[in-house]
Parts: C-alpha cells; structure tokens; sequence
C-alpha cells in the first residue's frame, strides 16, 4: 500500500465518515432520508467517530479518524471522482505527466485560513518536507515517491519523481498541503490548522469533541466545489462516541447526523428507516512475520498456517455472518483496478499441513503442539480488536485450527494505536490481524516489499516484484493484469492472506451525501 526508510504510522482499516481504524480511500454510495430533499444552510454536520485521532499534524499519520478530519481543514493538489476514479483539479486547476515529470499549476486566489496566499512555493516546501527522510512522515513513498524533488517558477510546480507509476496521480491526490504558518511552526500542527481546506478548527477536545467552522469564500475544493454550495454545513462537530449503541441512539434523537455502524444497533437502525451508505472493505488480513528469527520466516510454516484454517468460517465468525467475499488487496472505491485475485489462496486442507509440518522436522509432542531442535512452534497473533467481540471470537476459532495442527498460537487483542509499535518499531509479533484499505494496487508496494520500515512484515517476494516492476512501465488500467498478478504470486506462496471482506454502513439522519464521497466535506448537504 515504498522504497524509503521511514517509521509509519499504523494505515487505518477504512475510511468511513465514523473513522474506523484502516487507509485512505474515499467512501462510495449515497444515504439520505425518504421522501422530498430540501437542503438548509446554517445548520452543524454532527458525526461520530469511534476513537480519537490523536495529534492533528495531517502529514505524520495516516489512522482513519485524523485522515478524515484532514479532509475538512486542508486540501490537496488533485482530487479523485468517487464515482469514475478521475483525477479532477482541487489547488492544481491543470496538471500533466511526461515520464517521471509532472507539471502542476496552481489556482490564482487560493487563501489559507489566516488569510495569507497559498502559491508554487508552499506547495514545493510541504514535498521538500514530505521528502526529507528525518521527518519521518508515512506519507514519503505512499503516496509521494521517495528521490521525488520539486520546483517552482511562478504558479507552476514541477516534480520529478524517483518513482513513477500508473497512478501517481491518484496518490498525490492523498497528500495534504498544510500552509506556510503551520510548516514554519509544525507545533500549532498538534492540535490546531493551518490549510487552505473549507473548514477551520475552531475548537478541540481530545478524547471528546472537534468543532469546525466553515470558511466563506472558498471556491477550490474538489472539482471546483464551492462553501457557498446551498446545504453545506455551517459547523462540523466531530464527536469521539466509543459506543456503538451510544451513536445509534445519537442518530435515532437527532444528536448526532451520521456514524458508521456494523454491530447489532445496524439491524435497529435500517428498521427505523435510518438511510445508510455502504463502504466495501476489507475486514481481514493475515500478515506473516516474515523477518529472521521469527518461525513465521520459515515457508513451510507459513504456509501450514495459511492451510490449517477454513477461512470461510472464520470469515462468517469476524463479519457475524454479514460478510462479502474478498477479491483483491484494493477494493475500495473507485477501484483502479477491476479483478478478482484471491482465488489464489491455498485452500484449507488441515491433513496437507500437518504432512508439511512433518516433511520440515515439526514432531507433534505429548501434549500435541510440535517442537524442533528442542524448540516448541508457538506462535504470537496480534488482532486489531475493533470489531469487538466478533474478533475476539474469530481469534478463538483460528487459535483452536492452528492447534489441531499442532501448533500453539497465543492471541491478543490490542487496539489500532497499540498495533502500531509492535508491528512498525519492536517487530515482537509472529502473526498479525490487521488491514490496510486502499483503492489502487500500487498503494500496496510498499507494504509488501523493500527493505522498509513500512514494510512491516519483511516480505521478500520476486515474483511480486517482477510483476510490479512490469505494471509500473504501464499507463493506467493496461497495467491491471500485472497488477493483479503480483498479487496472486503474493497468495500463492502464503506470503499473507485477506480472508474477510464487509460492507462498512454509515447511517445518516437530517443529511445526506450528495456524492457519495463521505469522507470530502464539499459533499455533505444538510436536509431542511
């Protein structure tokens, strides 16, 4: 989802309006209530998200909940179309790509929310910022390439990039541009804005609640979208609601205008008639820690832990039965790339791995778990824990197939946040539960290869890379086989395994989305 050595942050699962953990793609379908539509200015677009986002710096981490309120007080150069995938103008009204060359101008009248001009010159100190290694910003090789520099001459903005790609636009799309202020003194960054964005922070609460109020004369958003636009918002309030019932009944007294729901209070609120927009994501991943000194470096046990579980089931477990099928590591709307690749996953066969285990000298003891050179296959499994019980239960079942294969696999449930070091710093884990949401194939390189911090897993895969490498001298779609290919090579040798996909509903009352694009501001249109 990036050849650069950078300590990430831990990618969220999704993006939804609610901000559940998970990466960055921007949410499709469109909810409103039944009957006539009036939109009403003035009003305040009041949503939950399920935990707090932390510091406010927009370009030193990427979780869900700050990725979302990013998108209300800053901009990006180029935005994406929810429906189409295509690049439309945002700060950059026109851009070009020749090789490893974009061109980029920027749009004449842009402000920053203290008033003082956005220009070429900003735009060439956030990439100077983002391309310096010491900063340590995530955002270096996913979505801006690492040994890319940029220049500016007048309102045009050259960048040559150290890595091109077929969607290099898409993913500078991702990128946040923060004001001069606000890169001059990155401390106001921590809890305040400084963006050229339709909203400004106007008060913050850790743990509880972010207002923000929406600027006047804003006309650069998405597209062309424009503040003035009858029915947006007059406020934002974004409220930390760690309940999911608490937000259910938020919706239902009016409280609140959307949250993402998935548990139980889903069913009470479609009864209820509350509109809902669905996001697809992927719900599970099986990461392998692949780094010397970790069994899980070993093929063999890679892949009899990958045939030792029915996914199917544990699928059903995880999702409480309302999941979809999985069918690439990038199927979030506006999907790059159509197709269908993990029909490459080893099967469960639970006698074919335990024959593997015995073919690489893992002897089953008395007690039933296998040892080798005197040391026991016991295994750690990290499980980001939030979809609450349905994850703790779906821990239990894989804990209790690995071991039938005489493997002993001791599970942990830890927040997103708490995920984050193990898996990006200390690297004490064997298997983990997390996922990374993304729309473009490409995205997910630096997750699966390099010698990276982002690559947290230490995948070193050939074949994988052979292929990227061939998508990589493509244009756009024509590189999709190969795209789709390397994922495959992925799966097949057992290098990680998405096993769970869900529909990831945002409930909406006295508001809808005009675009579907949940998480862009300009899209919201509060109902009379």
């Amino acid at each position: 989802m990036r050849t650069v050595t950078t300590r990430s942050a831990l990618l969220a699962l999704s993006l939804s309006l609610v901000g559940t953990a998970g990466l960055v793609a921007c949410s499709s379908g469109s909810g409103s209530d039944n009957g006539p539509k009036s939109y009403a200015d003035g009003k305040t677009f009041a949503f939950a998200m399920n935990s707090d986002p932390g510091a406010l710096d927009p370009q030193q981490s990427l979780t869900g909940n700050l990725t979302q309120l990013t998108q209300f007080a800053y901009d990006s150069l180029l935005s994406v179309a929810a429906d189409t995938g295509e690049i439309q103008s945002q700060l950059a009204d026109s851009w070009k790509v020749d090789g490893k060359t974009i061109t980029l101008e920027i749009r004449d009248g842009v402000t920053c929310s203290d008033g003082s001009p956005f220009d070429a010159q900003t735009v060439v100190d956030n990439l100077t910022y983002l391309s310096d290694e010491a900063n340590k910003s995530p955002f270096l090789g996913l979505y801006y390439p690492a040994g890319s520099t940029a220049t500016a001459s007048g309102s045009t903005v050259t960048i040559k990039v150290g890595v091109t790609g077929p969607f290099v636009l898409n993913a500078l799309a991702k990128v946040p541009m923060v004001c001069e202020a606000g890169l001059k003194d990155r401390s106001t960054l921590t809890d305040g804005t400084s963006g050229t964005g339709p909203y400004v922070l106007e008060s913050s609460v850790p743990g509880s609640k972010y207002v923000y109020k929406v600027r006047e004369g804003y006309t650069w958003g998405p597209d062309g979208a424009s503040t003035a636009t009858k029915g947006m918002p007059a406020q934002i309030d974004a409220t930390v609601v760690l309940n999911e019932t608490t937000a259910a009944n938020g919706l239902l007294t009016g409280t609140l205008n959307a949250a993402t729901i998935k548990g139980p209070d889903a069913e009470r609120l479609d009864k209820a008639g509350v509109a809902s927009a669905d996001l697809p994501i992927i719900l599970g991943e099986q990461w392998y820690n692949h780094a010397e000194g970790h069994l899980t470096s070993d093929p063999a046990v890679r892949m009899a832990l990958t045939q030792g579980i029915d996914y199917t089931q544990l699928a059903d477990v995880l999702t409480a039965g309302k999941g979809i099928p999985t069918t690439q590591l990038a199927p979030m709307p506006p999907i790059a790339c159509q197709g269908t690749t993990t029909g490459a996953v080893p099967a469960f066969d639970a006698k074919a791995a335990g024959a593997l285990l015995d073919e690489a000298g893992w002897v089953k003891g008395s007690d039933g778990i296998r040892t080798k050179d005197g040391k026991k296959l016991e295994l750690s499994l990290l499980v980001d824990n939030f979809a609450g019980n349905p994850a703790a239960a779906a821990s239990e079942l894989a804990v209790e197939n690995w071991k039938a294969i005489g493997i002993k696999v001791n599970a942990k449930l830890l927040s997103t946040s708490q995920l984050s070091e193990p898996l990006f710093t200390t690297g004490d884990w064997d298997i983990a539960w997390e996922t990374v949401g993304v729309n473009s194939p490409d995205q997910m390189v630096p997750f699966l290869s390099g010698d990276t911090a982002n690559n947290f897993s230490h995948i070193d895969n050939a074949d994988y890379e052979a292929k990227v490498e061939a998508a990589n001298a493509k244009v756009g779609s024509e590189s999709c086989p190969d795209w789709l290919a390397a994922e495959e090579s992925l799966f097949a040798a057992a290098d990680l395994v998405p096993f769970a996909g869900s529909s990831n509903p945002t409930f909406l009352k006295g508001a809808e989305l005009t675009t579907g694009a949940i998480l862009v501001p300009s899209a919201i249109r509060m109902l009379g």
